[in-house]
Parts: structure tokens; sequence; C-alpha cells
């Protein structure tokens, strides 16, 4: 990074006026008392015009003398790293590099300091002056901004190959400089973003970055729940017709008003929402860059990302309930391979088997069983077979040692919760894949679920059908129904007989209600509601549609009521689309590298 031999070093801007003598004589003599040029210095550092050829000329000088430099001259040293040299010409910025690694390797204990320097850039800034006060916001839309960013990941990458243990200690400055959640969605883009692009060259703490951003959008993620999402959504359509209405009635032009509809459809209405699709757009955008290189596939890369993932989601995802979004990073990941769907089915089945485990998580590991194998096309049959079998085998099971104890079998969630949740998965799983297990051969279709023995599950002494989701229970009841598997309209009523309402006090006076979900249920891959990558996900995922009532003969079909669509495709990977279903070019496909926020 030597910038020697440039012509405008030699012939300083005219305007550019330094007082005192050079940095080593200043130093000197404040070493022995005589501070007078020290201040001036420091006085002349943070001077806001100041030109490039002096930055470089005390740089210099600081470089030759930065064995001086102790911890005795660290105000002189905050001064010198708060210097603007982001934005300034090429060569500004290769001395200050040159001498951020000659600092890191002469004084290991400025090593944090310079390291929060650079991290403080991972986020766009703009000073606004509002009655002599300067406010500081987020929303610069520089256009030095990628380049910045280039230049401030080619500091950290001088700083890691001076002191190699420097990882040890950018972490905890990564996450303490982390954004909160409330500044603005380009704030919390921009660093996430340069979150990301620190694990291509510190892969040691990808794991470690993945749990800190994944920390992050989990918090956004509760605090933006599908029904406050879909309210907003559905007030903004309603508010956008009124005002063209409007502007119809006033104007009566032939332009055509749509330019701006893009921008309008693409923003979430619900402000934390909106966060949240920027940084989910941001993550996958990364774990499809990870895992296809020139558009081709790469295995190992792909496993160790999931291997990562997988521990993320075990500490933080799994834990948290009725979160909706970010739990599709998994999704997404495993709808690369069919391996990767199997091996994320398998880690999920050990959970929910292992009695040592807490049984809210085994809970938890059932319902994210059921809702993959209900929702994600690309699950083979063979594999939803095979896990249906699993499943089925490990409820009968449980309820031949419940009934060979001798004892009086009761209905409680609390004892029971991981065997009820099961039996929901498979209700549920059920539910959305009759189509696809009956459509090829009904006859061995129905012999299937017969094997499933679901009567002898329907007609325990635990009862699933009167603990399992209401929703659920009734459109099983219809499906199995209809083709006669199992008749659980019986049970059922009587369920609802023994039913109570339970009288509770609330603000407003009494109220009668009754416990609808015991399970406190959710199902994590319930439709994807934020717009930035749905484009992508809708090719993995399988959605209801609402079937209109017919004829008589129509009655049983679900109860006229909400059923799954027609199932999708087997084994479908990113580059394996069917044209029978949706063609990549009429709705968008993934994108192939990483998305730049600006």
């Amino acid at each position: 990074m030597e910038i020697d031999g440039r012509d405008f070093l030699k012939t300083p801007s005219v305007k550019t006026v330094r007082f005192g003598g050079s940095v080593a004589e200043t130093l000197e003599k404040h070493k022995h008392g005589d501070s007078s040029d020290y201040e001036l210095l420091k006085h002349q550092l943070v001077d806001p015009e100041i030109k490039d050829a002096q930055i470089i000329n005390w740089l210099q000088e600081f470089r030759s003398s930065v064995t001086h430099l102790t911890k005795d001259h660290e105000q002189l040293i905050y001064t010198i790293l708060r210097l603007p040299w982001l934005g300034r010409s090429q060569a500004v910025v290769d001395e200050y590099l040159a001498f951020l690694g000659n600092l890191v390797s002469a004084q290991t204990v400025y090593l944090c300091a310079c390291l929060n320097m650079v991290v403080s850039h991972f986020t766009p800034r703009v000073t606004i002056c509002e009655g002599g006060v300067d406010i500081s916001d987020s929303d610069d839309e520089d256009e030095n901004l990628p380049r910045n960013f280039d230049h401030c990941h080619q500091a950290l990458q001088l700083i890691i190959r001076y002191v190699p243990s420097t990882s040890r200690f950018l972490m905890p400055i990564l996450q303490e400089n982390f954004p909160f959640i409330q500044k603005s969605s380009r704030t919390l883009e921009c660093y996430v973003h340069n979150l990301l692009r620190i694990t291509v060259y510190v892969p040691s703490i990808r794991r470690d970055l993945l749990e800190l951003i994944i920390g992050k959008l989990l918090k956004l993620d509760v605090n933006a729940s599908r029904t406050h999402i879909e309210e907003a959504e559905e007030n903004q359509v309603q508010t956008q017709k009124a005002e063209e209405q409007t502007e119809e009635c006033l104007f009566d032009m032939d332009e055509d008003v749509s330019a701006d509809e893009p921008t309008r459809t693409t923003v979430m209405a619900h402000p934390v929402a909106e966060r949240l699709d920027t940084l989910m757009a941001v993550l996958m955008a990364y774990i499809k860059d990870v895992c296809y290189v020139d558009g081709s596939f790469h295995a190992e890369r792909t496993k160790e990302l999931y291997r990562d993932l997988l521990t993320v989601f075990d500490k933080l995802i799994l834990p948290t309930h009725a979160s909706c979004h970010v739990q599709y990073t998994l999704f997404y990941l495993c709808s690369f391979k069919p391996a990767l769907a199997e091996a994320f089915l398998d880690h999920l089945w050990k959970i929910l088997q292992n009695p040592s485990l807490p049984a809210v998580l085994r809970q938890a590991a059932a319902g994210y069983l059921g809702s993959f194998l209900a929702r994600a096309k690309f699950i083979p049959l063979s594999t939803v077979r095979a896990c249906l079998d699993l499943l089925s085998s490990w409820i009968h099971q449980y309820i031949y040692s419940q009934d060979s104890c001798g004892k009086q079998v009761c209905c409680d969630v609390s004892l029971h919760g991981p065997f009820y949740t099961s039996c929901q998965a498979v209700f549920y799983t059920i539910i959305f894949r009759h189509r696809a297990l009956l459509e090829a051969n009904m006859k061995k279709g129905l012999e299937y679920l017969q094997s499933l023995n679901l009567e002898q599950v329907v007609m325990c002494q635990l009862n699933p059908l009167r603990v399992c989701l209401p929703s659920i229970t009734n459109m099983f009841a219809a499906i199995t129904r209809k083709y006669q598997v199992v008749f659980c309209y019986t049970i059922i009523e009587r369920n609802n007989r023994c039913v109570l309402p339970v009288v509770r006090s609330s603000a407003g006076g009494d109220c009668v209600t009754t416990n609808t979900n015991p399970l406190d249920s959710f199902f994590p891959f319930d439709p994807y509601l934020l717009k930035r990558y749905t484009h992508c996900l809708i090719y993995f995922h399988l959605f209801w549609f609402t079937h209109s009532a017919g004829s008589k003969e129509d009655e049983d079909d679900f109860l006229c009521g909400e059923t799954p669509q027609a199932e999708g495709i087997v084994g479908l990977t990113p580059n394996s689309y069917d044209s029978n279903f949706h063609s990549p070019s009429s709705l968008g496909s993934p994108p192939n590298t990483l998305q730049r926020p600006f």
C-alpha cells in the first residue's frame, strides 16, 4: 500500500495549513510535559475541512512513530480512528489501511478500538442539523455505500491478517453494534448484509453470526403476528381502493396511473413485518449464494450451512412459540435436495421420541414434523409414508404402554403432550396428503391408510380428538368418513357434550369461553406472508384452496370447507420445476447471488 510517487502528494492544496512540528517532535514534547503542540495536533485532526493531502501526510508520520503510540496516547488514537477516511480518494484509503495494519501489529491494545471503528461504518448515516442540534439518521442513499462497505471489509481482513486471534474479539463487538430493531429497514439490511459478508472470510464465527442474526429476526417475527400482518395488508388494500376511487372522481384522465404499483405491492403495510421481510430476503439470498456456485449446487458447502442452521434452529427457533417466518430459512434450504429434507425430518423425529428432553420441545418438534410433511411439496411421497409409519407406530406403542399399566388413563395434556401433538401431526399430514396417497392407486392407497390403524388411535382412552385443534379434528373426520377409513363423529359429539364452558372475569365483566386449543399448537409452515421472497417459496409450498359447494354428492367432500390444494410435485428441486404447475418465468426465478442492499 505504498503511495510514494503520487504527484499530488508533492504539491498539497494551497488551502492546507498545518501548525506545530512533526508528529515525532510533538510526541517527544508531550512526553516531557509540553502538551501545547499535542493538543494542537488533535484539534487539527478533527477539522471538518481537513484535506486529503494533509491526512496522508499525518498518517505517514503516525506510521513511522507507531511504536511510540502507547496506551498513554489513547485520546490521540481515538481521534485518528474518527478521521473521515471513507469516501475519500483511494490514496487516503490505502494510507489509512496501512496505518491500521501497523497500529494493530505494534499496539494490540488498540485492536478492539480499531474493530469498533470499522464496524461502526456497517450502517449508512447522514447528519441533519435542526436547531443547532445534529440528528443522526440512517436512511442515507449515498452512492459511495458499496465502495465504503468494500473498504470496511478490506480493513477487517487486513486486521485479521496481522492479528490472527481477531475473531475472538470481533464477535462481541458485532453483537454490541447491532442496530436496535426499531431502526429503519435500510439500516438493518445493511448491517445484516455486512455481517453475512464477514462469514465469507471468517468462517469460524459463521454459526455465531447466524445465531445473532436469527435471534434478532425472531424478535421481529414474534412482534408481527400473522393476524396483525393480514389486517394491515387488508387495511392497506382498502385504503388504496378508496384513494383510487377518489382520484377517479376528481380527475378523468386516460393516462396509466399504475406506474408506482410495483412499489406499493412489494412494501409490507405492517412496519415490523416490513423490516422482517427486508432481512429475510437478505438471509434467503445468502443461503442461495452459499449453496449455489455459478449456478451449480455445491453439496459440501450446503451441508456445512445446514449443520450451522440446524444448531441455531435447536437453540433459538424450535423453543420460540408462534414464530411465522424465520423457520422458512431451513424450509428453503431443505428444498434444494431431498436428502436435506429427510435429514431435517430425521432430526425432528429424534427430538420427538427422546423422553429425556422437555415435553415442550418434543411437542414443538411434532408440530414442525407434521407441518413440514404437510406443506413441503419437495418431500417425496415415499418419505411421507415412511414418516407416517414411524409416527403411527410410536403412537400405538404409547397407547399400548398406557393400557398395559393397569391404571385408568385420563385425557391430560400436561401428562401426554407429545402423544397428542404426534396424533395431530398425523391428522394434519393426512388432511394435506390424502389425495396424493390415493390418486395414484385408490385401492392401495386405502389399504395403506387402513394399515395405520387410525381407528384404534381415535378410539383409545387418551381420546386425541378431544385435545387436537377442532379445525384439524373436523377436517380429518370429514376426510376419513368420505373414504370410510375411520368414523369420528360419534366421538366428536360425545366430546362436545363433555366440554363445559368456563366463566372468566375480565375488565368488561364475565364472559363464557371454551378452551379451543389446549395444545397451544401452531403450524410453523403455514403460508409465508412476507412479499420479497414469496416468488421463490411458492414453488415448494402446498397451499389451501376453498372448495365451493356443489351438488348433494359434494356434501361429504370436506363439508364444503377449506381443503388442501391438489398435490404438487414429488422430489422438486430448484432446477426441476414442473411446467404443468408453475413456469419459473411466470413467477420469477430465485436469485443466483447474494443481493446487495444498495
